[in-house]
């Protein structure tokens, strides 16, 4: 739980329980919704003793995990977790279409328009926007929860090889230096999320993996990614030097998903590597000691834990660790929507309005995008519904729930929980919160994050580590 002291500064954050105690005895008042934040009436944070926390990123083209953990010597414990989902793509459609509807006006017959101004060249350091729109929105949750929690260092996940790191001081050369002992990881990490973890070419999941050339090696074969694929043991020894063609002749569908994957474009990839440094320089300015580990490092972190895979638990996982005490049974699901378009109008295809906005966003005193609560007493609709609002000029309102979207709810019903932020939230691993009463007891018991860590225990050895995919 996250809790402030009586003039908003952050305190070490508490169990569930503990919240609960404090709001029923009126020592505590709820400051947020949601992620839930409480505020101490008789508690200064000079009188306190703040151990502090520590942060993790594991940032990533379309989700990026955060981990909010206590560090006590080379232990952590994982407190709270966050997804962070993006909307880059989004944004890249949104200019794309603006483009083209620009690009339409140029070519009809219109009267002719000057240009606004005749230099286009970009600053240094410019990033497109749906690669901006990713680090922004990384670096507001770090200052969020920098003004909710006493965040003392940030470690993010760098997608570089950690030459040096795991050689126990033993000076590197000529192959050791240009490889390191954590060559291949990156590479094996990404096929496994590329190929979902299973072989191309039976489809077998669950079992050991190998990587395999698609064209071999002995036949011209790159070791491009493009080139490789994943591939169970009997698929690769019986695949061996024969071409991806005679080897799948008889499977013709197989074998055109293959080379599908094969000539997907590394777009997530050079997402991730365009917005690294900007999003290690925007960190490195908060003043916070920020330190950088590769994904390699994560993944045989993980692999020693016996952790799954998630974007959370490699943020959990991120940097230097001996051991991992335990981590949050549910995650915090974090959307962004954006809020709202300055542009009041909606065009049809050839890119003229068709229909007009209200230049008023609010009705009744909600907006779009609110976290709302409708205790509708009888009807079709009965029951509690808590979600995001979207609101009509008529008074009757649409709430998108976790169960579903709740149409035609009068006003009256409907209480404000939160205002608009830009972002949707849910929970995963916990019951529906939505279909709870959503009094602050229920959910500090199901929305926030920190209650039942599971214990990990594993002796796995490096070797075994190294020597296997899973």
């Amino acid at each position: 739980m996250f809790v402030l002291d009586k003039h908003g500064r952050p305190l070490d954050p508490c169990h569930p329980a503990r919240a609960r105690c404090l709001l029923a005895s009126g020592r505590a008042v709820v400051v947020r919704h949601t992620p839930f934040v409480i505020r101490l009436r008789d508690r200064v944070a000079a009188d306190s003793t703040v151990q502090g926390v520590e942060a993790g990123i594991d940032p990533g083209s379309k989700h990026t995990g955060i981990a909010i953990f206590r560090a006590e010597g080379g232990a952590r414990t994982g407190l709270f977790s966050i997804q962070l989902n993006h909307r880059g793509g989004k944004i890249r459609d949104k200019l794309a279409a603006r483009a083209a509807y620009r690009r339409g006006r140029r070519s009809r017959n219109l009267r002719y328009r000057a240009p606004r101004f005749s230099n286009r060249a970009k600053p240094e350091g410019w990033l497109a926007p749906s690669l901006r729109h990713r680090v922004d929105t990384t670096m507001s949750w770090v200052d969020r929860l920098s003004r909710w929690t006493p965040v003392r260092a940030v470690h993010v996940e760098r997608v570089a090889f950690d030459t040096h790191a795991m050689s126990a001081g033993k000076p590197l050369e000529g192959v050791e230096y240009q490889q390191g002992t954590l060559h291949g990881y990156e590479v094996r990490e990404y096929l496994l999320a590329k190929r979902g973890r299973k072989c191309a070419y039976c489809g077998t999941s669950g079992v050991p993996l190998n990587i395999d050339h698609i064209h071999p090696r002995s036949r011209g074969g790159s070791d491009r990614i493009s080139n490789l694929a994943l591939s169970c043991v009997p698929c690769n020894q019986t695949k061996n030097a024969i071409p991806v063609e005679v080897f799948l002749a008889d499977r013709p569908r197989t074998l055109a998903k293959v080379l599908a994957q094969a000539e997907a474009p590394l777009r997530d990839a050079a997402a991730v590597n365009a917005t690294r440094w900007a999003l290690w320089r925007a960190l490195a300015s908060t003043g916070l000691p920020v330190h950088t580990a590769s994904g390699g490092r994560t993944k045989w972190n993980r692999s020693r834990t016996g952790a799954p895979k998630s974007h959370t638990l490699d943020a959990l996982h991120a940097g230097e660790l001996e051991r991992v005490t335990g981590w949050p049974s549910t995650v915090l699901i974090v959307k962004a929507t954006g809020r709202g378009t300055y542009c009041r109008t909606r065009p049809d295809r050839y890119g003229l309005p068709r229909l007009r906005l209200p230049r008023t966003k609010q009705v009744k005193g909600f907006a779009t995008g609110d976290l709302v609560q409708a205790n509708v007493p009888g009807g079709k609709k009965a029951g509690v519904h808590t979600g995001r609002v979207a609101v009509r000029t008529t008074g009757s309102f649409n709430i998108t729930a976790r169960h579903g979207t709740v149409q035609g709810i009068h006003h009256r019903h409907v209480r404000l929980l939160q205002r608009a932020d830009g972002y949707a939230y849910n929970t995963q691993g916990e019951a529906d919160v939505t279909a709870r009463s959503g009094n602050w007891s229920d959910l500090l018991g199901s929305v926030m994050i920190g209650a039942l860590p599971h214990e990990i225990t594993s002796d796995t050895t490096t070797n075994t580590v190294y020597g296997s995919l899973l």
